[in-house]
């Protein structure tokens, strides 16, 4: 029988037919995580949907960057939808009904497969793609999602305000892909500058922690992330990257300073920026420091029965791998690369293997660049530091209300270093609301924002880039499309229009999209 991952590149639905030109009511372009969500949305409302991506795996952050989900604090009661839910309980449910897990494991109301720090459910992103491609296959059975992979937006058609087709490439072949309503799903805002679309890029002024200048070639630092596990005694040493003796040697100059050479086990505090050590042992607990092997771990093998993992699987997306050089995603391979030959050779980790059957690639590393920052809407309204910093909003105890709310989110603001030089801005913030207006691009009529490219500055992106974040700004959008389809009104509108938006909001809430935080 042939693989779902088969039948997903094949399949033709019937809906669509099998010309290479597609039509449909909504398009998303880019399946990241925010994408897969609007996808959803717009088919649970009856519309139909193209649902296109680069990579082979849907799912952006959790699958081909492989990044398991960041979260707050209260996730596991409160502050995130109903379907962002349903993709955390199909993990846990997918571990129980297909891994040999021990019965300790099994008997955990909120099961962590890897037992991470970072996250109440690390996991192999492998997993979230099962999950992820379990949401959608109803709709592909059912003939109304028609599922695009490998292919990349090259073109689009535009006509004054709106955008009429988008072309995706596949090798050479090409697909136009005609609909009502556009939705960018790309991890880099792709749509934007194919579409005239006005955005922005890097770090603007007129915040606290802003500069006094525009900085828009300055972004956040990408991350090309990978998986390994240890075996003592054996030697996986990979042959010696090209560029290894400039990471070796390779101090960061960064305002204010780095602690000293970047691969090493010590990095600047996030928050403090003071020189901070971290430790990393595969085999047991270190003493007084934060453990790196169990930081991101997406598999701990404790939670199986002996003999099913031979080891833990260590998810690398550290400080030491952090790029910020220049804005070329494809240079930070090179770094984790020497990363992780640093550890086989000079730290004597000769065991460190490197998986390329978890990331699913030849090279071992994942099959994209875990993205931080990207090109982000000019929006009706953009959110700034000083609706949501702890800092900037002084004595007041909330993060600004915000009457056209779409969704709640919460991170600290946890900015990376930057290709501009700039080291960590790590502040808190508090639990904020998505308003609507940043969904909204000042001019185009019927495009709309699935992910990081929404209307925050390079400043508030550093907590509405999360996981759960990311999810509800993509089912908020396939929902506004979907609303707007049936009402026959434009997103500017339903906004506007005081009834339009009370009727929006009481509709998506009835879904499972939370607007409000829990009064304390």
């Amino acid at each position: 029988m042939p693989s779902r991952r088969a039948l997903l590149l094949a399949a033709a639905a019937p809906v669509f037919g099998a010309t290479r030109d597609l039509n449909c009511d909504i398009a998303v372009i880019g399946a990241s995580f925010g994408g897969v969500a609007a996808a959803l949305a717009a088919l649970r409302n009856g519309y139909t949907v193209v649902l296109t991506e680069e990579t082979d795996w849907i799912g952006g952050q959790v699958t081909s960057q492989m990044v398991p989900p960041d979260e707050h604090q209260w996730i596991e009661q409160f502050g995130g939808t109903r379907a962002y839910r349903d993709y955390r309980n199909g993990v846990r449910a997918y571990y129980h009904r297909n891994f040999p897990l021990t019965e300790d494991a099994r008997a955990k109301p909120f099961l962590n497969p890897g037992e991470g720090s970072v996250s109440r459910i690390t996991h192999e992103p492998r997993v979230s793609l099962e999950v992820l491609e379990s949401m959608l296959q109803p709709y592909i059975s059912g003939g109304r999602l028609r599922l695009l992979l490998e292919h990349k937006p090259v073109s689009a058609s535009v006509d004054r305000d709106r955008v009429q087709a988008v072309t995706v490439a596949r090798g050479n072949v090409q697909r136009t892909i005609t609909a009502k309503y556009f939705i960018d799903g790309t991890d880099q805002g792709e749509l934007l500058p194919l579409t005239k679309t006005e955005f922005v890029t890097g770090f603007e002024t007129g915040e606290p922690h802003g500069p006094s200048q525009p900085q828009p070639n300055n972004i956040q630092a990408t991350t090309w992330c990978f998986a390994m596990s240890h075996h003592p005694g054996e030697d996986h040493t990979i042959d010696k990257p090209a560029t290894y003796d400039f990471w070796k040697s390779y101090t960061p100059n960064l305002k204010p300073s780095w602690s000293g050479k970047l691969l090493s086990w010590s990095y600047s505090d996030p928050i403090t920026l003071k020189a901070k050590t971290l430790g990393f042992d595969p085999e047991k607990p270190t003493q007084g420091v934060l453990n790196l092997w169990t930081y991101r771990r997406i598999a701990a093998k404790s939670n199986f029965r002996p003999g099913a993992y031979t080891s833990d699987i260590c998810l690398v997306n550290w400080p030491q791998n952090d790029y910020w050089l220049t804005g070329k995603p494809e240079e930070a391979k090179q770094l984790s690369l020497s990363l992780l030959y640093w550890m086989q050779t000079d730290m004597g980790f000769k065991g460190l293997k490197l998986r390329g059957d978890v990331s699913g690639t030849e090279d071992g590393l994942a099959k994209y660049a875990y993205i931080r920052e990207s090109r982000r809407i000019q929006a009706e309204f953009t959110v700034l530091e000083q609706h949501v910093g702890q800092e900037a909003r002084r004595s007041l105890t909330t993060a600004e209300p915000f009457a056209d709310s779409v969704g709640i989110g919460y991170y600290r603001i946890d900015l990376h270093p930057s290709t501009g030089g700039d080291n960590y801005i790590d502040i808190a913030s508090m639990p904020f609301q998505i308003p609507l207006g940043s969904l909204i691009p000042k001019r185009v009529e019927n495009l709309l924002p699935a992910c990081k490219n929404l209307g925050t500055t390079h400043i508030t992106n550093g907590c509405y880039r999360l996981h759960p974040v990311e999810w509800n700004i993509g089912e908020s959008a396939g929902c506004l499309a979907a609303f707007a389809l049936t009402r026959k009104e434009p997103p500017r509108r339903v906004r506007a229009d005081q009834t339009l938006l009370k009727d929006f909001q009481s509709w998506i809430q009835t879904q499972g999209i939370e607007l409000a935080w829990p009064r304390p």
